[in-house]
Parts: C-alpha cells; structure tokens; sequence
C-alpha cells in the first residue's frame, strides 16, 4: 500500500470534496480517501501507479499538485457513516431553503433570495449526486452530474438575464423587509449548524471542519443579502439587491461548471 499526498489549492468546501470522490470513483487501486480541506490536502492511500489518479485529479483544475508519495503499512480506515449522515443533514438543510428562499423571492421581487436560493439548489445537487448515486455505476453518476449542471446552468443564466433587465429597466423595489426577514432566518438556521458542529465530539475530524467552513460561506452570502435589503431600503433604489443577486448568480455558474466536468 502507498501513500500519496496532494496539494489542492481551490479545495474549500465539502462541494469539491464530493466532486473529487465522483472523479475518482471507479479506480480499483485507490483503497481511501482522506480529505484535510481547511489545509487544503487529500491523501489516496492506493496500491500500484498513481499516474492515472493524479491525472484524474489535475483534469479537475482545482489547483491539484502531488507533494509526495510513500510507503505506508496502513490498512484499516474510519468508517464514512457519520460522513452520510452529515451529507444527509446538510443536503435537507440546503434543499429546504431552495424552496423557501426560490418562493419567497418571486414573492418580494428580490433577485438577491432567488440567487441565494439557486445557491442552495447548487449545494444540493453536488451532496445528491453523492448520495443518490452509491453504489451506482460512473456512468450513471456521469449522467446524473450532466443533467444537474446543465439545469443549475439555466436557472443561473435565466436569473442573470433577468437581473440584467432589471438594472436597465425601471422595476418596482423588492419587498426589503421580506428580503430581511427570510436572510435573517437563513442566518440563524446557518449559525445553528455551526454551533452542532462546534459542539460535536467529532469537530477535529476533517470533513467537521470542512462543513464549517461551508457553512460559513453561506453565512457570508445571508449577510450580504441582508446589507442588500437595508440599502434597498436606505436609498430606495433595487440596485443592491441586483449587485447581490448577479455576483451569486456567477457562482452558481462556476459551480455549475465544475460539476459539468464529472460528466466527461
């Protein structure tokens, strides 16, 4: 059994961890996968040549580089269920507030929650494809991540076409406190996982940590939708939930992007 250790510069969140696992799924040498996300590290514990791994992990373009590659007598690995579980937790968080944020968006006209929302759509699909394709074989996997990625992309696009619209039109201002109020609880909902994960036995564990950092991240976005809401209402003008809603939208676009590469 070898060791080899890569560098993966771009590795910030469970979301690359999931499509790293997709890409690698079906090389029979690789015997685990242990991911070290806030060091931005993966060690492959494989048997035989790393070259087809470390091309597969280069073709992700997420800054991958091989550090080093030893001998290693280890042969028994953590079981990945709490990792499910996590996955599951996670995956009904994030697609319960696609709906909420997605309804109460078209509600309130805000292009700020309906990006979110997408935002959260994305964060769903990478967590189902994991879970909704165990066991199944690449390609199904394969199919799966093109249908996934080409939808988000139109759903990011439609948006961004209508923000564009939007800035260049005279538009009625979005519903601000509706705005607030649905960030607030996103907000909250974020923090409250946060504080499970701080407070869990197992927070030292790789994938704990990761999840913190994701979760943070979608911290950033709520408060950013929340700053949008104030400034609607502080300069009575869409113009911040628009700037909001464009910058997400292009996120959910690269994500979309990466996810597009597990199907090739």
């Amino acid at each position: 059994m070898e060791k080899t250790i890569f560098e993966i510069t771009k590795m910030d969140c469970p979301s690359e961890e999931n499509l790293i696992r997709m890409k690698l799924d079906g090389i029979s040498s690789i015997a685990n996968l242990d991911f070290d996300i806030p060091n931005r590290k993966l060690t492959v514990f494989h048997s035989g040549e790393i070259d087809q791994i470390e091309k597969c992990v280069i073709e992700l373009n997420l800054g991958g580089k091989k550090i080093s590659t030893e001998q290693t007598d280890q042969t028994e690995f953590r079981d990945n269920e709490n990792q499910k579980k996590l996955l599951w937790s996670v995956l009904a968080v994030n697609f319960a507030f696609f709906i909420i944020e997605m309804t109460t968006g078209i509600i309130s006209k805000s292009m700020g929650l309906v990006a979110d929302s997408l935002d959260m759509l994305a964060d769903s699909f990478v967590y189902g494809i994991s879970l909704f394709a165990v066991g199944g074989t690449l390609i199904k996997k394969k199919q799966i991540a093109k249908i996934a990625g080409y939808f988000q992309i139109i759903l990011a696009v439609i948006g961004f076409v209508e923000a564009v619209r939007r800035f260049l039109g005279n538009e009625k201002l979005p519903d601000f406190s509706i705005m607030i109020i649905v960030s607030i609880f996103a907000l909250i909902a974020n923090g409250i996982c946060l504080y499970i994960l701080q407070k869990s036995k197992n927070k030292e564990e790789a994938h704990m940590k990761a999840s913190m950092i994701f979760t943070s991240n979608d911290v950033i976005i709520n408060l950013g939708v929340i700053t949008a809401g104030i400034l609607v209402h502080w300069l009575s003008s869409n113009k911040p939930d628009l700037i909001i809603g464009t910058i997400v939208f292009v996120l959910v676009i690269q994500g979309a992007f990466r996810i597009l590469k597990l199907s090739r």
